[in-house]
């Protein structure tokens, strides 16, 4: 079994990516920390606790995070993923209790308490609480066996402005902060998250499960594809998150290369980009595994299987 916590600032993507989680057996979810990114930190938690509730997961502590990046006001993305951030279809207030520990804590103590090498963490937003985390305890990096994450993009550019994915715009000073710390990363940029389409027939397979689950989820893609479809001029959009939990599941669904990859900082036209070596002719190590094509009828089978189960 494969212990994991999650890092999340729910949004629709990140509650498919923590059902698809909560439904496999092979993933030992430790335990789910909220950070602010797509909505404010209150409802970020909010909604993390209504899908392990949807997912009828009470077991699984929700610990909630920063409510705001390192040092820059914070950005949202409510034009995307609605008021509450899991607009779509209504969903009754949770009763699920948060953890009283914030968010950095629970990682710190879970990462010393736990085996060296053993816990992968999973951010799915801005790595805020990642980066404070490696800020408070620095003795904790060797013990992280590999920082799975989605963010970033190269031969997709941005998709909050030219140059830069949302969650490393957001918070660009922890995206810089944690690929500097040595820790082994694998990143799913937009390029490879833009190969897993929520296509009409791939939501009606969802649907047809004749779950709440089923009816959950598809009413939520059909919510966010909304914004992507428009944008882009395609059937469906790409469903960014449950990328990370599917490389875990699953990884020979995904292509990749190891490269460099640094994160703009400073410049105001392309803050929050990543600087991806992927022809390596920078020389630098290589410090993350890239991420590159999906197989997407792969992945899909592989998360209506899942849903399936819950």
């Amino acid at each position: 079994m494969n212990p994991i916590i999650i890092d999340t600032d729910p949004g629709q993507d990140d509650a498919i990516a923590l059902l698809l989680a909560a439904a496999s057996p092979e993933l030992e979810l430790l335990g789910i920390t909220t950070v602010a990114g797509n909505v404010p930190l209150a409802l970020t938690t909010r909604n993390a606790r209504i899908v392990m509730e949807l997912a009828g997961r009470r077991d699984v502590p929700i610990c909630a995070g920063a409510d705001r990046p390192l040092d820059v006001p914070l950005v949202t993305a409510e034009h995307v993923h609605g008021d509450t951030g899991l607009n779509g279809i209504e969903l009754p207030e949770p009763t699920l209790p948060t953890d009283p520990r914030h968010a950095v804590d629970f990682i710190v103590q879970t990462l010393r308490e736990r085996e060296a090498g053993t816990v992968t963490l999973c951010p799915l937003g801005p790595l805020t609480n990642i980066a404070l985390a490696l800020r408070r305890a620095p003795d904790i990096a060797p013990r992280i066996r590999r920082i799975v994450l989605m963010g970033g993009g190269f031969f997709e550019g941005g998709n909050v402005t030219p140059a830069a994915e949302f969650n490393f715009y957001v918070d660009p000073r922890a995206a810089h902060e944690v690929f500097t710390s040595g820790v082994p990363i694998t990143m799913a940029p937009l390029d490879v998250t833009h190969e897993v389409l929520t296509t009409a027939a791939r939501i009606d397979a969802i649907r047809r499960l004749g779950t709440r689950v089923g009816e959950v989820v598809s009413a939520w893609m059909e919510f966010f594809e909304r914004y992507d479809e428009e944008k882009y001029g395609q059937d469906g959009g790409p469903l960014h998150d449950p990328c990370v939990i599917a490389f875990l599941l699953q990884p020979a669904l995904f292509t990749s290369r190891d490269c460099n990859v640094r994160i703009e900082t400073a410049s105001e036209l392309t803050r929050g980009m990543s600087v991806i070596d992927w022809w390596g002719v920078t020389g630098l190590p290589a410090n993350a595994q890239v991420l590159r094509h999906a197989d997407s009828d792969g992945f899909f089978a592989l998360l209506t299987e899942r849903l399936a189960r819950l």
